[in-house]
């Protein structure tokens, strides 16, 4: 949600329901015909169901989507809830903190504390509603699109990191869901990769997935125009990289993609 590495994998079943609906489709194209003929000759209302079966399959679609994104969203605050097992990744002299976590699979993640100056609203506005303009403050993305939106807080989007000097990791693309939530004292974002049928891995890229990944977004207590912001990194690169390599590059993008949030908040105050 966020950098080539916010982002923020619960589509195993996905490829199942688009084929199901992919057969649907090609077994009304082969019998076109004969509906037409029966239509003609009894007046079934056959176009009618047509219709209807493609607002199912759209349906069908939506729900998947947004129960990808609650699924992922839910499960990442599992795991930034858990206490256990975190250890001291980095400090840094401003006072953001990094923890890691090695999880079932010897998958490590990171844990980012930091404060900073903005309310949890206007932190959502930026990192959510207004995520494909990313790429404008952020130099480690080239761009960021919504494929799809579902309902105001679930969205689909395509996001392809930039060739920037320092990048360890190289260029990759990430195709997520993107899911937000809000209660009486937060904001949550979650994410996870997902599959699109438009949109199949890209010639020239290493397709990259994120998931379960969260951002939680909360008033500070003494100064309520400040908020705390915790965002659970949790990141498969793929590609041919050695681990030593990939959990040194995530901790450094978390702090890059924070000292870059920072400056773009500071050029928003001082608008």
């Amino acid at each position: 949600m966020l950098p080539a590495v916010l982002k923020l994998c619960c589509g195993i079943s996905y490829p199942h329901v688009r084929s199901m609906a992919g057969l649907q489709r090609a077994a009304l194209a082969v019998f076109g015909q004969e509906f037409r003929f029966l239509q003609n000759r009894f007046s079934f209302p056959a176009r009618s169901s047509i219709r209807h079966t493609h607002r199912s399959a759209a349906d069908e679609d939506e729900v998947f989507y947004q129960k990808q994104g609650e699924t992922a969203l839910n499960e990442a605050l599992q795991i930034v809830e858990n206490r256990d097992g975190w250890k001291l990744e980095t400090a840094e002299t401003n006072g953001d903190v990094i923890y890691s976590k090695v999880l079932t699979g010897n998958r490590k993640v990171f844990r980012l504390e930091a404060d900073l100056d903005a309310t949890a609203d206007e932190l959502h506005d930026i990192l959510f509603f207004r995520v494909e303009e990313m790429h404008e403050w952020n130099p480690s993305i080239r761009r960021i699109t919504v494929l799809k939106h579902v309902g105001g807080n679930t969205m689909i989007t395509h996001e392809v990191s930039a060739e920037t000097a320092g990048n360890l990791i190289g260029q990759r693309d990430f195709l997520s869901v993107r899911h937000s939530s809000k209660s009486e004292s937060c904001v949550y974002l979650g994410g996870a990769a997902t599959r699109f049928e438009s949109l199949p891995p890209q010639p020239g890229f290493v397709r990259a997935e994120d998931g379960p990944t969260c951002i939680i977004l909360q008033p500070l207590q003494d100064a309520p125009h400040r908020s705390r912001f915790i965002w659970l990194l949790n990141m498969d690169v793929k590609g041919w990289l050695p681990q030593s390599l990939v959990n040194k590059a995530l901790p450094r993008a978390q702090v890059d993609f924070t000292k870059h949030l920072r400056r773009r908040l500071t050029q928003n105050n001082s608008r």
